[in-house]
């Protein structure tokens, strides 16, 4: 077995890419448009899922995908309109700040639902239809540095993202048999639509020295991965988590200083 060229292309592979009308899920849409694959967003908010399906040249369908109806009609359209899914990325999500003694029932049931709820629900069915067809396929999740370490005032979200995590490993070995992969991607901070509005007055100099490679990502750098995780050239890699944050989760708290290291923010 060699490698060519065209292990990476995608060319008439399905893709659905969830909350793909903004930030980085718009990233990977149009990554995975770039590389060859007919794909459908599936987006909440009806101005951006139209926009972004117009620009990109997408199949843009109005679904919340944290109601399992929803999720069947859309990929009941998306199999109508563009075929046997191939490749799903579970990309929607949200956050807001929780703090541990102040979370109510329903902000955990919030966070829960918009991270964790719909990666179940979509990598269900999604699978049930490759099984049933007797196809393999690739499934990619968007977790968060935050499922792998402290996230202090976001503890539901963190545990959401690490909920992530986990269930990518236990379904890549469930699903392994059927040829069917099934892996995540941990960015860190990466700048997107929603970081700038946060940011008015500009992203603090702190946030890029806080990444060993001394810059922020883009969501072109997350969409690379997605393409090579939903490519042939990654055919035997599955239930892994790939740490695309410039070097800060292996950094594990040290930073560059002064031409050495120092741990901790001061």
């Amino acid at each position: 077995m060699t490698i060519a060229p065209s292990d990476i292309l995608l060319t008439d592979r399905v893709a659905v890419v969830t909350g793909g009308g903004t930030g980085i899920g718009r990233g990977i849409a149009a990554g995975l448009a770039q590389f060859g694959a007919k794909v459908a967003i599936w987006e909440r908010d009806a101005d951006t899922c139209a926009a972004t399906a117009a620009d990109l040249g997408v199949l843009g369908i109005l679904t919340d995908v944290r109601d399992g109806e929803q999720v069947d009609a859309a990929l009941e359209r998306t199999r109508n309109e563009l075929g046997p899914v191939d490749i799903l990325v579970n990309n929607a999500g949200g956050v807001f700040a929780s703090p541990l003694l102040d979370t109510t029932e329903n902000g955990w049931d919030a966070l829960y639902k918009a991270n964790l709820r719909h990666v179940l629900l979509c990598t269900q069915r999604v699978a049930r239809q490759l099984v049933a067809d007797e196809r393999g396929g690739s499934v990619i999740s968007v977790t968060s540095i935050e499922g792998v370490r402290a996230a202090p005032g976001y503890a539901a979200y963190s545990a959401a993202k690490a909920g992530v995590i986990n269930y990518t490993r236990t379904a890549a070995f469930e699903l392994a048999p059927h040829n069917i992969r099934v892996n995540a991607i941990a960015p860190d901070i990466t700048v997107t639509e929603g970081l700038l509005a946060l940011s008015p007055d500009g992203i603090r100099p702190a946030l890029s020295q806080a990444v060993p490679l001394g810059r922020l990502g883009d969501v072109d750098e997350i969409a690379s991965a997605a393409v090579f995780l939903a490519s042939d050239m990654s055919r035997y890699i599955t239930g892994q988590t790939l740490h695309v944050d410039g070097g800060t989760q292996a950094a594990s708290g040290w930073y560059h200083a002064d031409g050495g290291a120092r741990f901790g923010p001061t």
